[in-house]
């Protein structure tokens, strides 16, 4: 099986078409996994060995995240909950407490006030560094998918999902500016992004469902936040890039929307919630499709549940194009290393077009 990268089997993935083999798809593997694969340590500055990571294990693309919030569990030493901490006083309890500039325990925007003295410029100076850096190494046939966006959950981060909801009702406009603040910010690091030419996608990870259906209404969706979304689908096809997308949850009151916004990629399909052939059957001829391969199965079950359930996928999803082979939600350093590395030989193993399992 050809592991050398070759982006160019990503895209036909996408416009469903059948390339070598069923392409290898993550926007997030965490370090440890990383390290414990090349056999040395794999850390966030170390974008030698994560490249290294990427073209050895099968990917056609290194994810790199540029925008106001990484992928995975937000800490209070992200860079927004830095950029709070040095640019914003607050008069509450514990203010000197770590725990007070953690998004992921706080809000900052509650009224129209909060919404004006927040440091929105502040936000929006971005670090490209990384993205830049990556070019000089990057290997031939490989593409970075520039990680970005994330509108609607940093939206109720910073407003408080309790105050969010509410004000999605009784102070509309105010959720409105937040959006477009938010938005605004994340459209200034697509402008950068799309000046590099060894950036060939785009990836947005943002949450959109609860296990049982939208955080929020459809059409609050439809109002605030998939418009934002069209215009960002509609930037990257206009200069030949495509557009992923990753939400946890149940999509299916939101997936014919998704769609018609532009998307080209959906991940996770996630297995706890949704049946992934049933969406092949209803939608797999307009979306590509990535991942579905249970954490919880990563993490808990054996090689050969694992091989059993690729080989599965493969031979119902991917005859055709339009499925890539990942987890079902990323791969977390808690996963078994033994049932990540059967997932992909699995995808070695079964995925070679035409497929035959």
């Amino acid at each position: 099986m050809n592991l050398k990268p070759d982006f160019e089997r990503l895209r036909k993935a996408v416009n469903h078409l059948e390339a070598d083999r069923v392409p290898l798809c993550e926007v997030l593997i965490e370090y440890p996994v990383q390290s414990r694969f090349l056999g040395r340590q794999v850390t966030a500055d170390d974008l030698v060995a994560q490249v290294e990571f990427w073209t050895r294990a099968g990917y056609d693309y290194i994810p790199l995240t540029v925008g106001m919030m990484a992928p995975g569990k937000v800490t209070q030493e992200s860079a927004i909950s830095k950029l709070l901490k040095q640019t914003m006083q607050r008069d509450v309890a514990g203010a000197e407490d770590e725990k007070s500039w953690n998004l992921e325990l706080t809000s900052f925007i509650h009224d129209r006030a909060d919404f004006e003295k927040f440091p929105w410029d502040v936000a929006g100076n971005l670090d490209f560094s990384k993205l830049v850096e990556v070019a000089d190494f990057l290997p031939e046939g490989m593409k970075v998918i520039a990680v970005s966006g994330k509108i609607f959950t940093l939206t109720w981060m910073l407003m408080g999902f309790n105050n969010f909801a509410t004000a999605l009702i009784i102070n509309e406009q105010l959720v409105a500016d937040v959006f477009r603040r938010v938005a605004e910010i994340q459209f200034k690091a697509l402008d950068k992004i799309f000046d590099m030419p060894h950036v060939g996608a785009v990836w947005v990870v943002d949450d959109l469902a609860f296990g049982t259906g939208p955080m929020i209404s459809p059409e609050a969706f439809r109002d605030h936040v998939f418009p934002w979304y069209k215009e960002m689908a509609s930037r990257c096809h206009e200069r030949g890039l495509f557009f992923c997308m990753h939400s946890d949850g149940d999509l299916r009151r939101l997936i014919s929307d998704l769609i018609d916004l532009g998307l080209d990629l959906l991940h996770p399909i996630d297995p706890t919630c949704l049946d992934i052939f049933r969406i092949k059957e209803s939608f797999g001829d307009q979306i590509c499709l990535a991942g579905n391969v249970s954490n919880e199965l990563l993490r808990s079950g054996s090689p050969e549940e694992i091989d059993a359930l690729v080989k599965e996928l493969i031979s119902k999803v991917a005859p055709g194009g339009g499925y890539c082979v990942g987890s079902g939600n990323s791969v977390p350093a808690w996963a078994d290393f033994n049932n990540y590395m059967a997932m992909r030989e699995a995808a070695m193993k079964y995925g070679s077009y035409p497929v035959k399992v």
